[in-house]
């Protein structure tokens, strides 16, 4: 295993019936700096709504490396507030503290969103850091890109090895795709919109736009995400492979996919 993505949420906006909101599950096998044994590192992407219990379906909440939220509506990091509790009362015990990146304002939304104290929040449980430039977590080599979104948001362009996984986080359209996933091992983008509809702009992706990005960067696998569940994802998806050549699936929640 070079790298996995298993899909654990995947409903645009909110929660649908086949699915919870964004959350992705990122493993990959690497050298532990402490005990210099080699083992598996879990890296969550986002935890919107009715993620934290999907997520356990695949891993122990206690054995995540570190997570990245892409931004901060809750459809993405609302979840924290209940990870919050299963670090901070585990019967286990003092659980070390994880390391959660994200948009500037993150430590501060979180604490609100669980009425916590503002200057101490969620501190002890969770160790802050802003996006801004690229960073290591064990084996993952992560460079966040700025997208275009009503709220500071990123997409993230995840390297192991020769393996490239590229997220486009929610966005409109922007050139920041380009780069993101430029000849991505797979591109998991979303497409929240239907081309053709009265669409806000610098919010979210037709499922053309979504195809046209992926072909323009020449990601060998698209996969859709973010649909939200009033758009059947057929229309989505045919709009898709009408922009793009190339393999593209329907993220579905449970779905795993190696790279490298």
């Amino acid at each position: 295993m070079t790298m996995k993505l298993t899909i654990v949420g995947c409903s645009g906006s909110y929660p649908g019936p086949e699915s919870v909101a964004s959350c992705y599950l990122v493993q990959a096998e690497g050298n532990d700096a402490e005990s210099g044994k080699r083992r598996t590192w879990n890296l969550v992407l986002d935890l919107g709504n009715g993620a934290l219990g999907q997520l356990q379906r695949y891993v122990d909440p206690l054995d995540v490396d570190a997570v990245l939220l892409s931004h901060l509506h809750a459809d993405h990091c609302v979840d924290m507030t209940s990870y919050y509790v299963v670090r901070k009362y585990h019967p286990t015990g003092t659980q070390p503290k994880l390391p959660v990146w994200g948009p500037k304002g993150t430590r501060r939304r979180l604490a609100k969103a669980y009425d916590l104290p503002v200057k101490t929040g969620m501190s002890e449980e969770f160790t802050f850091h802003r996006l801004e430039g690229g960073f290591h977590v064990g084996p993952f080599a992560i460079t966040p890109y700025e997208v275009d979104h009503p709220v500071p948001a990123f997409g993230f362009r995840i390297t192991v090895g020769d393996a490239v996984l590229a997220y486009s986080g929610d966005t409109g359209p922007t050139d920041a795709l380009l780069d993101l996933a430029a000849d991505a091992d797979l591109f998991l983008c979303e497409a929240s919109f239907r081309a053709g509809d009265d669409n806000p702009p610098s919010l979210h992706l037709t499922g053309a736009e979504a195809g046209e990005y992926a072909s323009k960067a020449d990601a060998k696998l698209l996969v859709v995400t973010h649909v939200p569940p009033w758009h059947e994802a057929d229309v989505i998806m045919g709009e898709v492979v009408s922009a793009y050549s190339g393999p593209a699936e329907l993220a579905v929640a449970g779905a795993t996919y190696d790279l490298g």
